[in-house]
């Protein structure tokens, strides 16, 4: 694996759609979607629930010497309810295969975290397949633990699959 640069974490643009449409279309794997693979024509990436203000991209410059993106965050709130304001879950992450290992997803997942605790949040939870061993364990390196299990929840690939609820604190 070649050594990227550190992630430029930032907002995401409108014109970011095809990129990371791409992206999400190249990252696609049983590993971690419930969903079927995308088929053309395909969809644009940002809809009315796939808003940019929810994701963070990382742009790092690739082998070839050209600045792109490497990957998302999704990060929303976890309800409606002004009750639960406090919690942000992140409801999609993608690393691009050629920035794979480089530190991608963990720049992202700080810069989530950094962001929603400026936006008040204290909390940050989400949700992994049980056989997605490589997400798990960034996750639990970054603090996450397994908070609850729902066995056999998804039927994915001819087997049952966990859908493992995973949160931690955003306490510094």
């Amino acid at each position: 694996m070649p050594e990227l640069r550190t992630p430029l974490v930032r907002p995401a643009v409108l014109s970011d759609d095809t990129a990371l449409g791409e992206l999400d279309r190249a990252t696609w794997s049983t590993l971690h979607a419930v969903q079927p693979r995308p088929q053309p024509p395909y969809e644009p990436f940002f809809d009315d629930c796939h808003r940019p203000e929810h994701l963070l991209v990382a742009e790092v410059e690739d082998p070839a010497g050209d600045m792109r993106i490497a990957g998302y965050i999704r990060v929303v709130a976890a309800t409606p309810l002004a009750c639960n304001a406090h919690v942000r879950q992140i409801q999609g992450l993608a690393v691009a295969e050629w920035a794979r290992g480089s530190g991608v997803a963990r720049g992202l997942l700080r810069a989530a975290f950094a962001l929603a605790r400026k936006e008040g949040a204290n909390r940050m939870t989400l949700r992994v397949l049980g056989h997605n061993a490589p997400a798990r364990a960034l996750y639990e390196s970054e603090g996450f633990v397994v908070e609850g299990v729902l066995p056999g929840e998804f039927f994915l690939g001819g087997r049952y699959v966990d859908d493992v609820m995973m949160g931690r604190s955003l306490a510094l």
